[in-house]
């Protein structure tokens, strides 16, 4: 069984260019218990850089950017889940993308509609202890979620 990540039946190597992130689901195989949860795509980095101004006084300039995340080997956050992914092995797990997002604030929308939906809390078939949203509606590009 391939330890990949899948959209739609197909293996996903890339992601999509507007992806900011996506919306997962991971079972595992033996015992059939789920996780649903999030992962961006990229994450935001910082770093100062020393500038000497025309006066000669010396300041540090901050520098924003962005690095790849560890999408491809990452395998949720759930510390249940990491135990038994330790114990059973990678293999005995399926990763599957159930929505890819195009802001941060759907990402973090379709999560938490996601796991309300399939009342992950309500039930010992999910790894997911907690769910944590936060969303403004007019942040949501797309109202037809």
């Amino acid at each position: 069984m391939s330890s990949n990540w899948s959209y739609a039946g197909e293996d996903i190597v890339e992601l999509p260019a507007d992806c900011v992130g996506f919306v997962y689901i991971i079972t595992n195989t033996v015992s059939g218990r789920m996780y649903v949860g999030k992962k961006l795509a990229r994450f935001k980095t910082t770093r100062y850089k020393m500038h000497t101004q025309k006066n000669g006084k010396k300041i540090r300039k901050k520098i924003r950017g962005a690095t790849a995340s560890d999408w491809q080997d990452y395998h949720g956050s759930s510390d249940q889940l990491s135990k038994d992914i330790e114990s059973l092995g990678r293999d005995k797990f399926r990763r599957e993308i159930l929505y890819y997002c195009k802001s941060k604030a759907e990402l973090n929308y379709v999560e938490a509609r996601e796991q309300f939906a399939r009342k992950v809390l309500e039930s010992d078939q999910y790894y997911n202890g907690h769910i944590r949203v936060r969303v403004h509606g007019s942040l949501i590009i797309d109202k037809k979620l």
